[in-house]
């Protein structure tokens, strides 16, 4: 009799095993797993913790981290306690290693990769191919946050106000009554530019398309074609770039005002020759996460809005 309990107990973890990729049903204990991330993700938990979640959180320790968080010492068993796992935004800086506030070793999109299983749901932003091809494999859902569009938009306005600071920070002398570019007019730049209307004297929009230009006139912008910039481009106190490609070359930063402030947020690598900015002394930044920087407890309740309206 006790050897058929004993077998009947090991079907049965056989049968749990498959079910839940290899985790017993009991360590599902956490209703959301933090892997890594940013002060946003700091918020976030706190946010969730205080609307009754359970949380378990690894590589997030810092002060202001809710007491309440479970902090787990390991990625494995953050991820085998929980079925939603919340990956920082982006994910990996380098493609290897899991964005965190402390460095862990066990931090890396391979772990994270090999320990998902089929009951796991998945949220981060810029999610690496090898983590989405994973996912894929195994059904899971994912998403990838910095591809929704409610996201997106709220994260311009983070975007625009970090990008402002940038440039108060940045130079000796007021937006008010300056001449302040902007190229491109996509969704960052749109907000952008709202902001910019009220500080600066006068708010220009350089583009290619006809399009964009005819919205940023009809916006009541100033408006120039990119490929008539190289004309105008001395009068501008600061210039701020949105478009993730070269745009400011060694032949249009040549023909800037030498005290311009140039504040470029486009994707890695921006769209500004840096060397030779720096080799003519123009005052070139490229400036990446706006959003957890200046604000990351507006972008963190924003973005359990959005993982809540989906699990």
């Amino acid at each position: 009799m006790k050897e058929q309990i004993g077998s009947l107990f090991e079907r049965l973890r056989c049968i749990e095993s498959i079910i839940f990729g290899g985790f017993p049903m009991e360590l599902f204990k956490f209703d959301f797993a933090f892997i890594g991330g940013d002060m946003r993700q700091v918020y976030m938990v706190n946010d969730l913790l205080q609307r009754k979640y359970t949380v378990i959180a690894h590589g997030l320790e810092d002060p202001l981290l809710d007491i309440q968080c479970k902090s787990s010492p390991s990625i494995q068993e953050a991820m085998s306690s929980s079925q939603i796992i919340i990956t920082p935004i982006p994910v990996s800086k380098d493609g290897k290693n899991i964005v965190s506030l402390q460095p862990h070793v066990d931090l890396t999109i391979d772990h994270l990769c090999r320990l998902l299983n089929p009951n796991h749901k998945l949220f981060g932003g810029v999610l690496p191919l090898d983590l989405k091809n994973r996912c894929d494999s195994l059904g899971i859902y994912y998403q990838d946050l910095m591809k929704q569009e409610e996201i997106t938009l709220y994260n311009t306005i983070a975007t625009a106000e970090g990008t402002i600071a940038e440039a108060i920070l940045g130079s000796t002398t007021n937006l008010h009554s300056s001449s302040c570019l902007i190229l491109g007019f996509g969704r960052c730049a749109r907000t952008l530019a709202e902001k910019l209307k009220g500080l600066c004297g006068s708010v220009t929009i350089a583009a290619r398309s006809p399009i964009a230009l005819s919205a940023a006139y009809a916006a009541s912008y100033r408006t120039v074609n990119l490929s008539c910039l190289e004309e105008e481009i001395y009068e501008f106190d600061f210039i701020f770039n949105t478009i993730p490609a070269l745009v400011l070359s060694k032949e249009l930063l040549v023909k800037t005002n030498p005290n311009v402030l140039i504040i470029d947020i486009a994707s890695a690598p921006g769209g500004v020759d840096f060397t030779y900015a720096k080799e003519i002394k123009r005052n070139a930044k490229l400036c990446l996460g706006l959003p957890g920087k200046y604000a990351p407890k507006s972008s963190a309740l924003a973005l359990n809005q959005h993982i809540l309206s989906n699990i």
